[in-house]
């Protein structure tokens, strides 16, 4: 029977193969050959193949329909792996003594032949059917081997096959097109078997198949190729092909992990990021599953919309923490414009929170030269201001002004609201506004549109309402302008150390209206912490106190203490005395306590004697008298706001200073109003609502006295 592989001319060989029978053995290598039956036999060789070991096993029925004469490629390990041809064998034995397999290599013209007997000669059965298996005839890779099977005596039966030797340690060969434009991929093989091809994404342990619209598994030949479709172009998607019989050595080919095609949009379009950030925690939290297996480096960046394509500004230093795929960072502000940035072999993708919206917002209003923050959250928070000039193109940018003012959230439930008033100097000002109290936060910018009719709108109102204030505002500029102007005859400027009890939210900003005054009325460097928070934040409070209280020691400043009710409860609580009053409310840094210690420290050093000149203290008389003062600092000079201003200014800035008597006379008139209505408004009131309160109108009128309306002279 004739094989029906190949092609007839083959035959034509077979005399000249059995001619090459009959030339002398070459020498033979002892490779251990195996030959198993189904009876007890004996085997001779011939040529360079070595005398199989005969091993009869007994099988209850035949594995192959007879007659049958079947060859397969297998491994034959010694030292190492080389590819050899396998040979399964069924016959009837009716009328036959013995079988004889003939080996042809036709690339080398190699011919090797084996005989098989029955060992022990007796009348055989009729039935008797024959079941063999010859492991192996070795040969190379690629070659080409003709087997045929001859009985004897001869002429009872014929049978030849032929086989491709393919070596399975490197898998089936195959080629592939890639048709961007049809987004497939073809495969195709050269001579030889079919080949079951797929795609499929590599994994770390396994190439993990596609989704089921784009899972194919075709069957490949010579002259049929397949075209096999994929979902996404990404740099672990792979060809696999094998062999059609179980077991097969599997072969993959990658061959986009090089191509930069393989990691633009798709790659992050086939990723899925889930968002489990926490406003609550300040901890931003997404977790990314991707079909390969890559680990991109994640950053914060701030977008400038909520728009897809708008830019994304990296923030600095603030690389998130990879635990498997989830990405953390702490102390960030959860914010829909403060995004991670997910890098990986220069691509990147942007992704924002999305679970909750932002746990803050605030807007912007403006009056006459004051512009009014109003800040709506619902997490404890801090946040910070900053007044800024919008730079011309190609910049673009705007810097933050000293000073900074900020505002904190006390701890708590719910939603509070918080207003905070800054001084408006030129109608080109703008605001930065960020939280304060985290580590990562973006910068919101926030611009008053002035048009040139609310311009002759708030003119017309201002003649017909404001005039006389306008009047008092121009005098008092026309007057700061000439006492600046005085300022250089004075001598140098001496610092200002400001020190006060954290009582509220509307005190603080008292506290920085009041700081603002005296910096633009006296010209001299004021030192407040609310306006180098990011100082404090590195050195600590502690540091940043003696530092500053070093530097007006050597500068021959003064150390000036705001006194207030809330100071007294302070100062019990930090003396130890529980009586001292209520428990003020926590603060991230105690600046009270440490000026107290600092002092404590300086009477210590100096055997009960202070340097008294370095200390001042000064309150408003409306609200704290001077027995609100404990014992043990009535040493110190005492100043009462705002009738002994005056005394004040010439304590600061030396004996030789002097202030003009509208000066006086307009904060005098100024501070006694507006602290009288702080008065009758009652100590009941609730410290988180400081809309429209006196000390609120008075931080504003402060501020009006301290930045009087643009081409104020600098002060050096």
């Amino acid at each position: 029977m004739g094989s029906p592989t190949w092609p007839r001319a083959l035959l034509l060989l077979l005399p000249t193969a059995f001619m090459l029978t009959c030339l002398p053995a070459a020498p033979r290598t002892h490779l251990p050959l195996d030959l198993t039956t189904n009876f007890a036999c004996r085997a001779k060789a011939y040529g360079d193949l070595s005398t199989p070991r005969c091993q009869q096993v007994l099988k209850e029925g035949p594995a192959l329909s007879v007659p049958t004469l079947a060859l397969s490629t297998v491994q034959l390990c010694l030292h190492k792996c080389q590819p050899c041809v396998r040979v399964s064998l069924a016959l009837n034995a009716t009328g036959i003594k013995g079988l004889e397999l003939h080996f042809l290599v036709l690339n080398s013209n190699r011919s090797v032949r084996l005989q098989v007997f029955r060992r022990h000669k007796r009348q055989e059965d009729s039935a008797t059917l024959w079941q063999l298996q010859f492991d192996c005839f070795t040969a190379e890779s690629g070659q080409w081997v003709v087997v045929w099977l001859k009985t004897l005596p001869h002429g009872a039966l014929v049978l030849n096959q032929s086989l491709l030797v393919i070596n399975e340690n490197s898998g089936p060969k195959f080629h592939y097109t890639w048709m961007p434009a049809a987004r497939v991929i073809e495969v195709s093989v050269p001579e030889g078997p079919n080949v079951t091809v797929r795609l499929c994404h590599q994994l770390a342990l396994e190439c993990e198949e596609l989704s089921p619209l784009f899972h194919k598994q075709a069957l490949v030949s010579r002259h049929q190729p397949a075209a096999l479709p994929y979902e996404f172009l990404l740099p672990c998607l792979c060809i696999e092909a094998s062999y059609e019989h179980r077991d097969s050595l599997r072969k993959k080919k990658c061959p986009f992990w090089d191509q930069p095609e393989a990691y633009g949009p798709e790659l992050w379009s086939s990723t899925l990021i889930e968002d489990y950030s926490t406003s609550n925690e300040a901890q931003m939290a997404m977790s990314l599953r991707s079909r390969c297996l890559l680990y991109p480096n994640a950053s914060l960046c701030w977008k400038e919309s909520a728009t897809p394509e708008a830019t994304c500004s990296d923030i600095p230093n603030s690389t998130a923490t990879r635990v498997n795929q989830i990405y953390t960072l702490e102390e960030v502000d959860i914010h829909p414009q403060l995004c991670f940035k997910f890098s990986y072999a220069n691509s990147s993708h942007v992704e924002c929170p999305s679970r909750t919206g932002p746990a803050w917002n605030v807007s912007l209003s403006v009056s006459f030269l004051q512009v009014h923050l109003h800040f709506h959250s619902r997490v404890p928070a801090s946040f910070s201001s900053a007044l800024c000039q919008q730079q011309q193109p190609p910049l673009g940018e705007c810097v933050p002004e000293p000073p900074i003012y900020t505002i904190t959230h006390l701890e708590g439930r719910g939603t509070w609201d918080l207003d905070l008033i800054l001084p408006w100097r030129i109608s080109r000002s703008c605001v930065l506004v960020w939280r304060s109290d985290v580590r990562f936060t973006g910068k919101q910018l926030l611009c008053p549109d002035i048009s040139r009719k609310y311009w002759g709108l708030l003119a017309f109102g201002l003649a017909l309402g404001l005039g006389l204030l306008v009047g008092i505002i121009l005098l008092i500029h026309w007057g700061l302008c000439r006492f600046r102007r005085d300022a250089p005859s004075r001598g140098h400027s001496h610092p200002i150390l400001l020190i006060y009890s954290p009582d509220s939210e509307e005190h603080k900003q008292l506290v920085c209206a009041f700081a603002a005054l005296l910096r633009s009325a006296l010209c001299c460097p004021v030192l407040l912490d609310l306006w180098e928070l990011s100082h404090v934040g590195r050195l600590g409070i502690l540091p940043w106190m003696y530092a500053q209280r070093e530097q007006v020691s050597q500068q021959q400043g003064q150390v000036l203490v705001l006194w207030s009710a809330g100071s007294a409860c302070a100062y019990g609580l930090w003396q130890g005395n529980a009586r001292a009053g209520p428990l003020l409310a926590p603060e991230p840094h105690d600046l009270f306590g440490a000026a107290m210690a600092c002092l404590q420290g300086e009477l210590r050093d100096t055997s009960g004697v202070a340097r008294q000149s370095d200390w001042v203290i000064a309150y408003f008389s409306k609200l704290c008298g001077r027995r609100d003062i404990p014992q043990a600092l009535r040493y110190l000079p005492r100043y009462r706001l705002p009738q002994e201003l005056p005394d004040l200014v010439r304590v600061l800035q030396g004996p030789s200073s002097s202030t003009p008597g509208w000066f006086h006379a307009s904060a005098k008139s100024l501070v006694r109003r507006l602290l009288r209505a702080e008065k009758r408004k009652g100590p009941q009131s609730r410290p988180h609502q400081p809309r429209r309160t006196a000390t609120n109108r008075l931080a504003g009128s402060l501020f009006s006295l301290a930045h009087p309306k643009p081409h104020r002279p600098n002060c050096t």
